[in-house]
């Protein structure tokens, strides 16, 4: 049975150039980064070589590169560590109601310890706007965070003209953007933005679990969240995963220069894919079209529970989502805050693409689709 892997917003299978980069960085650069013979002295190599490419893929300088365990402490360290930098200059943070919950329980966290949350929600048309976070900005604001690409519809948010607008308010407001799943699917200049800190995910695009990293601007300062060998200039204490970091590296070159070229074939595959749903007249889109990335389809399938389809589709081999694998189980939040209903956020599929998924198995999926269909409407009945 063949297997169609439609789940890359959860996770992503290593590519060869990470998987060479790791066990190369394992037989090899096994040293520890921090110490002072040879052996340490290539380890450092592997992790400087690595903070190149990725500042390359962001145009940013590589001391603004630092590394993480993924994208859950990169999102936690620059809301709270920027916060607590922070603190006497106010006590309010702006967000967004459709954040990933590494950021939207920080933020409850640091509610309940006083600070003031302000969530902003999409307009009616499905879209975030830069002046609803101008007009909720003042000068206690110390925090703006919100995502570039949510993870659940695929709706881009308009990070820079935010980033401005945010500054033009008030220029001492810190802004993060998680960028987990807008990574090296869309371009982006940090060099002369108005963004201070960007968080980054490895295993989201082709790299293994246990690595992220978060860009942080030259000049800004957070509050470390761990304590011990003083790594990465004290600001992330820790002997750093060399192989991990080294596979990070690779994946992120092998792909940063393709961007534009990936791009559009995931949108090929979207816009292909969207077109043999419409032959099925039990399937919703979820999904805001004319502003998405291109990577991500969210549908809702009439009177069929999502893990139930979820569940007949992995019989057949074909694996995807019912919305973020860090909320299984629950409830859509997400889709709530973007209007709908119970009846779609409780049949909710997210389809993830990867650039060698084929037509034919697009095709096939839609066969499958509507046989399920078929299928499971019988049973109920």
């Amino acid at each position: 049975m063949q297997e169609i892997y439609l789940d890359n917003s959860a996770t992503t299978k290593p590519c060869d150039a990470a998987i060479t980069a790791c066990v190369q960085a394992m037989q090899q650069d096994y040293g520890n980064p921090s110490s002072l013979h040879r052996k340490g002295f290539e380890a450092e190599k592997v992790v400087i070589k690595a903070k190149q490419e990725l500042a390359k893929a962001l145009f940013c300088e590589p001391s603004e590169i630092l590394f993480t365990s993924g994208a859950t402490e990169s999102n936690n360290l620059a809301v709270v560590g920027s916060v607590l930098a922070n603190k006497r200059k106010g006590n309010k943070i702006v967000t967004t109601a459709i954040e990933h919950p590494s950021v939207k329980e920080t933020m409850k966290m640091l509610q309940q310890q006083g600070y003031i949350i302000k969530e902003v929600f999409p307009r009616e048309d499905g879209a975030f706007y830069e002046m609803d976070f101008f007009d909720e900005v003042d000068d206690q604001t110390v925090l703006v965070s919100c995502m570039w690409v949510n993870n659940e519809t695929g709706l881009i948010l308009p990070i820079e003209k935010i980033a401005k607008a945010v500054k033009r308010k008030n220029p001492n407001t810190v802004v993060h953007v998680d960028a987990v799943q807008g990574f090296l699917k869309l371009s982006i200049k940090l060099k002369n933005n108005e963004i201070d800190l960007l968080s980054m995910s490895g295993h989201k695009v082709y790299a293994p679990k246990g690595i992220g990293a978060l860009y942080i601007k030259k000049g800004i300062r957070l509050v470390p969240q761990t304590f011990g060998g003083n790594q990465q200039s004290g600001i992330r204490s820790g002997t750093e995963p060399t192989p991990l970091i080294a596979a990070f590296g690779a994946a992120v070159a092998s792909q940063r220069e393709q961007i534009s070229a990936v791009k559009e074939r995931y949108q090929q595959l979207k816009d292909y894919f969207v077109e043999k749903l419409a032959e099925i007249p039990e399937v919703h889109i979820n999904t805001k079209l004319d502003n998405s990335a291109p990577h991500i389809l969210n549908i809702s399938i009439a009177n069929i529970r999502s893990e139930v389809m979820l569940h007949y589709l992995e019989q057949y081999g074909i694996y995807v989502s019912s919305g973020s694998a860090c909320a299984k189980g629950k409830q859509s939040y997400v889709l709530a805050a973007f209007g709908l209903e119970k009846e779609y956020t409780d049949t909710a599929i997210r389809i993830s693409f990867s650039p060698d998924i084929t037509i034919q198995q697009l095709d096939y999926v839609t066969e499958q689709l509507k046989e399920g269909i078929n299928t499971l409407a019988k049973i109920k009945r």
